[in-house]
């Protein structure tokens, strides 16, 4: 017996088989994006105390009405989008399962989907499960910036969406207005879906974040997702929603339903505690990121890597050409290995990994003194290479 077709092309997780690498080799784990610091502590002693008060069973399977109304009431402060918080939002286990969800609720077999590259390596599976067949269209480096006209060839009639990452996993690119609105155009033109993953939206530090379902036109073909992962520190309690039109919430919430039933009920009501922080919390958080990504971006420099600096969320794409001839994974391991600091290879975020293979990724949501670690490693980079 043979397993499903479907899965023939798949991998194994890269991200994942370097942080295994990592515990192995005792390296400093650059490669997973988590972060090695603790989550907001109101929002653990809420958990703390759902728990305690025996909200243990399972929620509404959309999503506990106090985390619907707070995603709701987040959208209407930060972006001026009225949504329904009975109509339009669905709360998943986490955004990963969110995109999964909303692909096979929305594709059918011989839809496309345009998936600019490099690109977070679920999409591809995402859609090749749903029936669709993924479209690349890359990202020009060294800046990492969409070509107009390559993005408009490869929207035709069997384009049934784009996937729009902004801040961008794993270039740090912030998608610029103009680009939006290039983006927003041609979903009109061609009735196709955005469809948003933006786990890094209150991550930047140039430019600004654009919701595309603000764009005229726009918010009835947007699939809007994000994520508490990343903004909480919490990439553990895979909490995720989505935000869509009405008639295409209901076979959301079914597929949804179907694949996990519901987010953990006490983790969304301690959820909730987060949306009501002010923009202090914000400001500071975003400030702390800008600090780790000057910080590491200037050891990368001296260690003889070239990158863009990233606009936003928390990885540096960093090409190690002028270091090595050797191929990526080839030199990650040798890294985690012989250097003692673990990155992803760049061809995990490509569909021909050969164009990927002068590339590693660097996170940096981690402690001062985990980044200076890497640091010291990292210094003795040019003598063992």
């Amino acid at each position: 017996m043979h397993a499903a077709r479907r899965t023939a092309t798949f991998t194994e997780s890269v991200i994942r088989e370097m942080t295994r690498i990592a515990n192995l080799h005792q390296a400093v784990n650059l490669a997973q994006g988590f972060p090695d610091f603790p989550m907001p502590e109101p929002m653990k002693a809420a958990a703390c105390a759902a728990i305690q008060g025996d909200i243990n069973q399972y929620a509404v399977t959309w999503g506990t009405p106090v985390l619907r109304q707070a995603i709701a009431e987040k959208y209407r402060r930060w972006y001026d989008m009225e949504v329904d918080p009975d109509r339009d939002v669905t709360v998943t286990c986490g955004a990963t399962e969110a995109m999964a969800s909303v692909f096979m609720a929305l594709m059918n077999p011989g839809d496309e989907v345009i998936i600019p590259e490099p690109f977070y390596e679920n999409y591809g599976p995402d859609a090749i499960l749903a029936g669709a067949s993924p479209v690349f269209v890359p990202f020009e480096a060294p800046d990492w910036t969409l070509d107009p006209d390559r993005l408009r060839a490869a929207f035709n009639s069997r384009t049934k969406a784009i996937i729009v990452n902004t801040p961008h996993n794993p270039t740090g690119r912030v998608l610029s207005r103009e680009e939006i609105s290039l983006i927003a155009e041609l979903c009109i033109e061609h009735d196709a879906w955005a469809i948003t993953d933006s786990p890094y939206e209150h991550m930047v530090f140039s430019g600004h974040h654009h919701e595309i379902a603000t764009w005229p036109g726009m918010r009835e073909r947007t699939i809007t997702i994000s994520s508490l992962s990343k903004t909480y520190s919490c990439t553990g309690w895979r909490i995720g929603w989505i935000i869509a039109p009405p008639a295409q919430t209901g076979p959301i919430r079914k597929v949804h339903d179907f694949l996990t039933v519901g987010a953990p009920a006490p983790l969304q009501t301690a959820a909730a505690v987060g949306f009501a922080f002010d923009a202090e919390y914000y400001n500071h958080f975003a400030a702390g990121y800008k600090a780790r990504r000057e910080f590491l971006c200037e050891v990368l420099q001296e260690a003889g890597f070239t990158f863009s600096v990233p606009q936003g969320a928390y990885y540096v794409f960093a090409n190690f050409s002028g270091l090595s001839d050797l191929d990526d994974v080839t030199f990650a391991k040798w890294m985690a290995q012989d250097v003692g600091v673990a990155t992803v290879p760049g061809s995990s975020f490509y569909a021909r990994k050969e164009d990927g293979r002068q590339y590693v990724r660097f996170a940096f949501c981690k402690k001062q003194a985990t980044l200076e670690d890497a640091a010291e490693r990292l210094a003795q980079l040019r003598v063992k290479v």
